[in-house]
């Protein structure tokens, strides 16, 4: 134990089963002991601990919970060699409503005054839109507006900036697009729900001029959200390496408030773990309960609680393609493949917007597939896309194509690319897809009817090969390597009964897209295209033989 008294009760109680909490903040408490405890040299300065709850609760006229005391006391543990802070990024989500804005301002507020002792600690507040970024700016306001009698001796304050006198430490809010995020000289960044972020490279600029203050802080806070495999999918992969002990060396401090599972979700005693505040909060615990009932009526707010509430998301009331475990799973290293036979396939919707080639693979009983998707960066559908586009163009995953359609050529180039390295058998794609790449993929070697190794797929094959597809997920023997963009497309996909919306349901499937606009399927297709003639792939994989590729 630490010696601090809002850290080892906290500690304590999630131990003990006193305060239920997910499987993360378990790990979370094992974590920050070992951080805490020799040989580690740690001081937790609990005078500022206490002063800190003390002036929040005054000024903000609040009671603090033990989790946001348990915060406070870890802001304030700092390695005695050279005085730097144990956790310089704090990762805290949690169910929506539970008070995590109402305590980053008053956190930030202690911040900037003499009580926490650095001068020109700056405090930079961004959120995807101004209304966010405005919230916790907006309480901090209010407060100094009444306590102004006071407060006026030690703060200016406008509706842009407030500034501490005596620090000279400013506390601004910003938008994720500001255009003058660049130079600041920040000690305290916050990123107020990080869900909604749908580019990391606001934050990457955000962060380029951190870090110069003294006992400089970064704060996540956020709940869950319908944004995958972006920003904050990537925070919770570190979170979760971190806290299974993958990162040693790690200055996070990752604060999951989640349920464990969906079947948890039905047992409101069990709520505290995603919401910490539920018990202390009635106004939320009377909406979380009527919620509960409204969700088997109305399906947004089914999609709410489990994914804002819960912490558990939803794709939407469909029948998604696998478990998100089994997605997740995928994202294992791929080996060299390089001779391995394997079968191309292809997928696009409409040519001038979103387009995927991919190399399918089967070895000692793992499906291993290399996917690539091109962007037209004139598709109508561009502002609606929820993904980091430019981000996975700059990591090679996707290639922009700033022309009115994607040339066909581009991807029979990328095709025969491929065939220098891998033996491709066979190519697939949809039957109604064929004639408009017909000239470009004949080029390279590819024609149904002349080379004869082109096979066009159907509805009905697809129908066949789904539950190939389901025992593969099942069996986790899909491997994908870090890919993101296949990841987004699959969970972008549904599984439909066939006949159902007539009333004639077979138990036969097919899949559809959830949302035609801005969650494209093509990059999933295109497996599924592949998996449909897997059977040409042999367990014992040759070398070059019989490439039917034209690649001089």
């Amino acid at each position: 134990m630490t010696k601090c008294k809002c850290i080892d009760e906290y500690m304590q109680a999630v131990r003990s089963g006193k305060i239920k909490a997910s499987k993360e903040l378990h790990q979370a408490m094992d974590y920050i002991d070992r951080k805490l405890s020799p040989p580690a040299d740690v001081r937790i300065d609990t005078g500022k601990t206490e002063k800190a709850i003390e002036l929040i609760e005054r000024y903000f006229e609040m009671t603090l919970l033990p989790w946001e005391r348990f915060i406070i006391a870890l802001v304030h543990c700092y390695y005695r060699q050279n005085d730097t802070v144990v956790f310089g990024e704090f990762f805290i989500m949690m169910g929506r409503g539970n008070g995590k804005n109402g305590f980053i301002s008053g956190l930030a507020w202690y911040l900037t005054t003499k009580y926490h002792g650095v001068k020109g600690y700056n405090v930079d507040i961004i959120a995807n839109s101004e209304d966010q970024a405005e919230t916790s700016f907006n309480d901090i306001y209010t407060m100094l507006e009444d306590t102004w009698v006071k407060s006026k001796k030690f703060f200016y304050k406008s509706k842009e900036e407030i500034r501490n006198l005596n620090t000279r430490s400013y506390i601004r809010y910003n938008t994720s697009n500001a255009r003058t995020k660049d130079g600041k000289r920040s000690a305290c960044l916050i990123f107020d729900e990080e869900h909604e972020y749908e580019n990391s490279k606001t934050i990457g600029v955000f962060q380029s001029g951190f870090g110069k203050r003294k006992h400089s802080r970064i704060f996540k806070i956020t709940t869950n959200g319908y944004i995958r495999d972006g920003v904050l999918d990537e925070d919770l992969r570190l979170a979760n390496d971190v806290l299974d002990g993958t990162i040693p060396n790690s200055r996070l401090c990752p604060l999951i408030f989640k349920m464990d599972s969906y079947e948890e979700c039905n047992n409101p005693d069990l709520w505290e773990k995603s919401c910490p505040s539920i018990n202390y909060f009635p106004e939320l615990k009377m909406q979380m309960d009527q919620e509960f009932i409204d969700k088997d009526y109305k399906n947004q707010v089914r999609l709410d609680f489990y994914t804002k509430r819960m912490n558990l998301p939803l794709s939407g009331e469909e029948t998604p393609v696998t478990e998100e475990e089994n997605v997740k799973a995928t994202n294992k290293p791929i080996p060299d493949l390089t001779g391995k036979n394997c079968i191309v396939s292809i997928d696009y919707a409409a040519i001038n917007d979103f387009a995927s080639a991919n190399l399918h693979f089967k070895v000692d009983g793992k499906r291993y597939d290399i996917n690539h998707s091109w962007l037209c960066l004139h598709s109508k559908d561009l502002n609606r896309l929820k993904i980091p586009w430019q981000d996975w163009a700059e990591k090679g995953w996707l290639t922009q194509v700033d022309e009115k359609e994607i040339n066909p050529d581009l991807i029979a180039e990328w095709i025969a690319e491929q065939a220098r390295k891998y033996n491709i058998k066979k190519l697939a794609l949809d039957n109604n897809r064929y004639a408009v790449v017909t000239r470009s993929l004949r080029a390279v070697g590819f024609d149904r009817d002349v080379y004869k190794n082109v096979v066009c797929i159907r509805p009905n094959d697809i129908m066949r090969t789904i539950p190939v597809i389901e025992s593969a997920f099942t069996n986790q023997s899909f491997v994908w390597g870090d890919y993101p963009p296949l990841r987004w497309a699959v969970r972008n996909t549904k599984k439909e009964a066939r006949g159902r919306k007539e009333g004639t349901d077979t138990g036969n499937f097919y899949y559809a897209k959830i949302e035609s606009k801005s969650r494209k399927t093509d990059p999933w297709m295109a497996v599924v295209h592949g998996m449909c003639v897997e059977s040409v792939l042999e367990e014992n994989e040759s070398t070059y033989d019989d490439i039917p590729v034209i690649i001089g």
